[in-house]
């Protein structure tokens, strides 16, 4: 049985519905993780735990670890955008909003440990 022309046109609808309906955090958080992973994981690793060698090398800090976790939003924001200890600042770098996505980033990953 071949499509007719209005079931095709049906199937095409329903295509580009799902597609443009992508929740919009979902669009955040993989622009979180290109700047995660383009600015963050020489050094703290893919999963946030600073096993990479520059990581270890540089005493880079666990970002899922309790200790950075209870850190506030600020916190966090000021350290990335201003540098802490050996960790450069990236607030000449990157926008305001992105360090608020990385923010929401390092939150997220205790939860995929």
């Amino acid at each position: 049985m071949r499509p007719t022309l209005s079931h095709r046109l049906s199937m095409g609808a329903v295509l580009c519905i799902a597609t443009l309906g992508i929740p919009w955090f979902l669009r955040a958080q993989n622009d979180a993780e290109k700047i995660y992973k383009t600015n963050c994981v020489l050094c703290h690793s893919v999963d946030g735990s600073g096993n990479s060698p520059s990581g270890k090398a540089l005493g880079a800090q666990d970002l899922r670890s309790e200790v950075v976790q209870k850190k506030t939003d600020a916190e966090l924001a000021e350290a990335i955008a201003r540098g802490k200890g050996k960790m450069p600042a990236f607030g000449k770098k990157l926008k305001p909003e992105d360090i608020s996505k990385l923010v929401a980033y390092i939150r997220a990953l205790p939860k995929g440990k």
